[in-house]
């Protein structure tokens, strides 16, 4: 006999009162039986309906000479690096970006947190292979209003415990020891080996640990390798290697995700060269350096800063004569037109940041088929962490006129605006916004013009239209807006409006 079901429990209020009540009905016992299955009208198994995050990875290959093929965007008001837009047919396509998509790691870097220039510079130095780890909008935001530590979230994508980067380091040969280092070959896997460092030799300094796995060496993979031809190729390397290792159980942890051990992934440990950053503001005379376009030794073609004027802004920002220049204002121009790379400098204004390297450390990372941004670890500052900024609104020095994209959660109070508009004429405005609401944390300003409901143009929509769009939008709601002045400049110019703010294209 099945047991009764429970009275199903209701809102309305029940007076208690003293009658006597009936004693309760002994539960009958509960047999599972596992041909029939479970058969318990009083068991209900409910799922649990918070949404979870996942994280998703997405793997962009592309050919020599071309971008990824997506659109990245960081804008005020917007936290997190968007990807604004995404290239039909392209490798970002190809991989599963989307748009709107929020990117988390690159190449397993965590950059939630980082400046947009340095990410932007981290996914152009990748070389012919990216890996995203992204969240979409709808999870991102989700995760940020929930309180969610994105950092353990992306982390929380890696199953295995205990898994850790690729060490990519630097061996230079002691006379007398060498590189302090044996390989030893794995016994029945070809093109697998071992390595046993000197305890305290060069090779444990450089960060090498007793039976890491040999994984690439001086630009070159070893896994096709024979014994003899990788003891030939560490004979020939002159009085230092570069060496990418990755402890035994990290590497497991890789090939069970799938993911190659590659040097984008790696920690570096004792690389002789750098890239550095040159902060400069403008003086009296310029800025005091000539840039030249010169033909290295090794044939390339490249950029080089001369004649350093003595106590100029150059000099005193560090900048040395015969460094490369890799990048302006955090975009990488090493592959620019000379004169295109002249105007981004000009364009700049009074104040200008140059990443910079010696030619030495550019032939560096040339042997190694690496770029010498991928290890780029000092973040471009923020504009206003220049010393001694010009006074703002100067004439001829305005930055030009950019849309914000301004992500707002509903909240009891709604979401903390009002809409104006120009009777009987399109287009709307933030018209007023409330203290302490949604709207200003998200970075609405009265007067700023509506662009763009959730993805969709709104110009040439009438205020009504545009309302419905709102409330029918639901929550997150996502507003394209733009400050007045700048709009009617853009308007009466006669160009169309950007689609967001500081986006670049990868």
């Amino acid at each position: 006999m099945k047991p009764r079901a429970r009275p199903a429990v209701t809102s309305r209020i029940m007076r208690f009162t003293t009658e006597p009540a009936d004693p309760p009905e002994l539960p009958k016992k509960f047999t599972f039986n596992p041909k029939e299955g479970i058969d318990n009208p009083a068991l209900v198994i409910s799922d649990d309906t918070e949404p979870d995050v996942h994280p998703r990875m997405c793997v962009l290959k592309r050919e020599e000479g071309q971008g990824f093929g997506f659109y990245l965007s960081k804008d005020a008001g917007c936290r997190g690096h968007v990807v604004r837009q995404v290239e039909p047919w392209s490798s970002a396509e190809r991989g599963g970006l989307k748009k709107g998509d929020r990117i988390l790691e690159v190449n397993e870097d965590f950059v939630d947190d980082k400046e947009h220039s340095t990410v932007v510079l981290m996914v152009q130095a990748s070389g012919l292979k990216l890996y995203l780890l992204v969240l979409s909008a709808e999870d991102y935001e989700f995760a940020v209003s929930e309180g969610r530590d994105l950092m353990s979230l992306a982390s929380a994508y890696r199953p295995i415990e205990g898994c850790s980067r690729p060490r990519l380091c630097y061996i230079i040969k002691e006379p007398g020891s060498g590189l302090g280092l044996s390989i030893i070959p794995i016994e029945g896997e070809r093109g697998r080996y071992r390595l046993s460092p000197v305890t305290d030799g060069p090779a444990e300094r450089a960060g090498v640990q007793n039976g890491d796995r040999l994984i690439w060496i001086n630009g070159a993979m070893i896994s096709a390798l024979s014994y003899a031809a990788l003891s030939k190729m560490v004979k020939k390397c002159g009085d230092h290697v570069t060496v990418l290792v990755i402890d035994s159980r990290s590497e497991v942890c890789y090939n069970r995700m799938g993911i190659p051990i590659i040097p984008a992934f790696a920690k570096t440990h004792n690389l002789p060269y750098r890239p550095k950053t040159l902060h400069l503001t403008q003086g009296p005379q310029g800025y005091g350096f000539l840039l030249r376009q010169e033909k290295l030794r090794s044939g390339r073609i490249a950029h080089v800063l001369r004649e350093i004027d003595p106590c100029s802004p150059a000099e005193t920002a560090g900048m040395e004569d015969g460094e490369l220049v890799l990048a302006v204002n955090g975009e990488q121009v090493e592959d620019a037109e000379h004169e295109g790379i002249v105007s981004k400098i000009r364009q700049s204004g009074q104040q200008v940041t140059l990443t910079t390297i010696s030619i030495l450390g550019r032939d560096y990372y040339t042997q190694l088929g690496i770029s010498p941004l991928l290890f780029y670890e000092d973040h471009i500052p923020k504009r206003e962490q220049f010393p001694n900024p010009p006074p703002p609104h100067q004439e001829g020095q305005q930055n030009p006129p950019h849309p914000r994209l301004c992500v707002l959660h509903k909240e009891g109070a709604g979401f903390g605006f009002n809409l104006g508009c120009v009777q009987n004429k399109p287009g709307t405005y933030i018209g007023q916004v409330m203290t302490g609401s949604a709207g200003e944390r998200a970075g609405l300003c009265e007067g700023d013009v509506v662009v763009e409901v959730n993805g969709q143009n709104v110009e040439e929509e009438y205020f009504d239209e545009v309302v419905r769009l709102i409330k029918e939008g639901g929550t997150p709601l996502s507003l394209l807006v733009m400050e007045a002045l700048g709009y009617e400049k853009l308007k009466n110019a006669r160009q169309p409006v950007p689609d967001a703010s500081q986006d670049d294209f990868v």
